[in-house]
């Protein structure tokens, strides 16, 4: 999909699913301290990252190597595209390496036709909301949100997250 020096953005394929766990333990160390949380290191079922595989909506970026250092898992939502989890390796974060695969997710999306990308993410961790925010992502205003992203929202909050620093998050392509 897109090259540059550091990593390439792909498809992932079946091999990776074992690795993109441990990406995702990884990258939950950065994510605990950025919250100050004590809480134990938890990865998508891998279940779900077949389902995202099959779908053709798991990305990861590889290092010249072609071993996996990030990954995007999707699903399709009514027209959106929503990001179900992101994760960069401790190694790679700070790089732009996260910045190439949500473009990358961006651009899929705009070719699958998708009305946007959708997520969830923390409102005050700056590699969580500020960073979307920077790629053009907003929090929609209540009566704008999509019903799915809201009882998305409601459940994290329910299962115990935050409610003042859970947010949703979407951009739109052209008209809202």
């Amino acid at each position: 999909m897109s090259e540059t020096p550091a990593c390439i953005i792909r498809q992932a394929r079946l091999d990776d699913l074992p690795r993109l766990t441990e990406i995702e333990i990884d990258a939950f160390a950065t994510l605990a301290e950025a919250l100050g949380a004590v809480r134990e290191p938890h990865a998508l079922p891998r279940d779900v990252l077949q389902r995202s595989l099959d779908a053709g909506l798991l990305l990861v970026a590889a290092d010249d190597e072609d071993q996996s250092i990030a990954f995007l898992a999707a699903e399709e939502i009514e027209t959106s595209l929503y990001v179900i989890e992101f994760d960069v390796c401790q190694a790679w974060q700070r790089r732009g390496t996260g910045r190439r695969l949500m473009l990358a997710v961006i651009e899929m999306a705009r070719a699958g036709g998708f009305s946007g990308v959708t997520l969830t993410t923390d409102r005050d961790v700056p590699f969580n909301a500020p960073f979307y925010a920077s790629l053009g992502f907003i929090e929609p205003e209540p009566e704008a949100m999509p019903q799915f992203l809201q009882k998305k929202l409601d459940y994290e909050i329910e299962t115990g997250m935050d409610a003042d620093r859970r947010i949703a998050m979407v951009l739109a392509f052209g008209e809202p």
